[in-house]
C-alpha cells in the first residue's frame, strides 16, 4: 500500500500544473525582520492578496546576500546600504529600494559597569566600554548589524580586531541569541530596536544609549538579477517587491506594534 500511495502522490504533483506547484518565492532576509515579528504579520496579508507564499530564510545580511548571489533565493531584503549597493553594482541585483527604517540602541546591564546610561553618543559609549573592558556581545555573523557595529568602533577610533580580549564575546548568531547571551552575562551589545521590543528574556538588561543619527537603521529591498541566475522567479519576487513599497504594504508595516509602540516606519519611495 505505501508504494501505490508513493505513485499516486506522485502523479497527483506531476498533473499539477507548473505554476500550482511554484507558487512561492524564496526571500533571504535579516533576523530581524523574522525575530520581531514583522513577516508573521505581513506575509499572510501578502499570501491571501496575491496567491504567492513566501518562503523566509532569515539570516545576517552578508549571508543573505551570499544566497542572492548564488542564486538561491528570488528577492533580498536587508540593512545594510553600502554592502546592498555593491551587490547591485556587481550585477547580482535589479535595483534597491528602500522599503523601511528603525534604529539600532545600545543594550546593557542596569548596573551599567562602563557608565554609558542616558548618553546620545553611540560613539563615546564603546570608547567607555573598551576602557572599562566590560563585557560586550557581538553578533560576530556579517549581519547588517554586526557591520553597523563594526563601523562604530572604527568610528571610534578602535581596532577591535586587534583590541578584542575576553570581554568582547562573538556568538557567531542571529540577535536573538546574541540578546540572550547578553542577558546570561549581563553584557552590553548593539540590537535593532524591533527585536530588542520582541525579546522576552531581558534579565537585568534595558536600553542605555539611544538617539544618535548613526544609529538609523535603514532596509532595502531588491530582486535577484534572473539575467544572472535562469531559476530566479521574477514575476512573483517584483510582485513582492511592488506589495512592500505600495501603499498597502506600507500602511501594512506602520500598523506592526508591540505594546503599543511601532517598530518599523515605512519610507519607500522617500
Amino acid at each position: 500500500m505505501g508504494v501505490i500511495r508513493t505513485l499516486l502522490l506522485t502523479l497527483v504533483c506531476v498533473s499539477l500544473p507548473v505554476g500550482a506547484q511554484q507558487r512561492y518565492i524564496t526571500v533571504a532576509s535579516t533576523t530581524s525582520t523574522e525575530q520581531s515579528g514583522l513577516f508573521k504579520h505581513l506575509l499572510p496579508i501578502f499570501e491571501k492578496k496575491t496567491g504567492i507564499q513566501v518562503r523566509v530564510v532569515a539570516l545576517g545580511t552578508g549571508q543573505a546576500l551570499d544566497m542572492g548571489r548564488r542564486g538561491d533565493a528570488d528577492v533580498v531584503f536587508v540593512h545594510a546600504k553600502p554592502l546592498e549597493e555593491k551587490f547591485v553594482a556587481e550585477g547580482y541585483g535589479v535595483r534597491r529600494q528602500e522599503v523601511m527604517y528603525n534604529d539600532f540602541v545600545l543594550i546593557g546591564p542596569k548596573a551599567d559597569p562602563a557608565k554609558v546610561a542616558g548618553g546620545k553618543d553611540a560613539v563615546l559609549a564603546l570608547q567607555k566600554i573598551q576602557k572599562a573592558r566590560a563585557p560586550f556581545v557581538s553578533r560576530g555573523d556579517r549581519s547588517g548589524t554586526h557591520f553597523a557595529e563594526l563601523e562604530l568602533w572604527k568610528a571610534a577610533g578602535i581596532d577591535i580586531a586587534r583590541d578584542k580580549d575576553s570581554w568582547y564575546r562573538e556568538t557567531g548568531q542571529g540577535m536573538g541569541p546574541a540578546l540572550n547571551t547578553a542577558s546570561a552575562m549581563n553584557a552590553y551589545v548593539l540590537s535593532d530596536r524591533g527585536t530588542w521590543l520582541s525579546f522576552k528574556n531581558r534579565g537585568e538588561l534595558a536600553i542605555l544609549v539611544e538617539g544618535d543619527r548613526r544609529l538609523f537603521n535603514q532596509y532595502g529591498i531588491i530582486l535577484v538579477n534572473p539575467a544572472k541566475h535562469l531559476g530566479v522567479k521574477r514575476e512573483m519576487g517584483q510582485a513582492f517587491i511592488d506589495w512592500i513599497i505600495s501603499n498597502e504594504g506600507q500602511d501594512a508595516i506602520a500598523a506592526y506594534k508591540i505594546g503599543g509602540e511601532q517598530l518599523f516606519f515605512p519610507n519607500a519611495g522617500s
